[in-house]
């Protein structure tokens, strides 16, 4: 099913609310002016709550585990709306909140 494609000015968060950022995007594709993200970027996660009973272990980063499988930037998959991610250290998932309208990919 055709996801809208993800870009770097698409809100990101773990699942506690931590808030999430690529740490590199493709700047030679972009869409609605902001580049789009690949499969192979890492997010980083800030301000993450998440703790245990044995102390804080709040979501440090997340990487993407599936992406679009006909649409690529760069040689990479680009990454969708419906696309999944792992938080590390805790495994809990990423979620996106909003992305662009315009564009999409399957």
């Amino acid at each position: 099913m055709p996801g809208f494609l993800l870009h770097q000015g698409a809100t990101v968060m773990c699942a506690h609310a931590g808030q999430s950022q690529p740490a590199a995007t493709n700047l030679r594709v972009k869409v609605c002016g902001q580049p789009v993200v690949t499969q192979s970027t890492l997010y980083n996660i800030s301000s993450c709550p998440f703790t245990t009973s044995s102390g804080p272990s709040p979501c440090v980063t997340g990487q993407w585990v599936t992406a679009a499988t006909r649409v690529s930037a760069g040689g990479q998959p680009v990454l969708l709306q419906d696309s999944k991610a792992v938080c590390t250290p805790n495994g809990t998932p990423l979620n996106i909140v909003t992305t662009q309208t315009r564009v999409r990919g399957v």
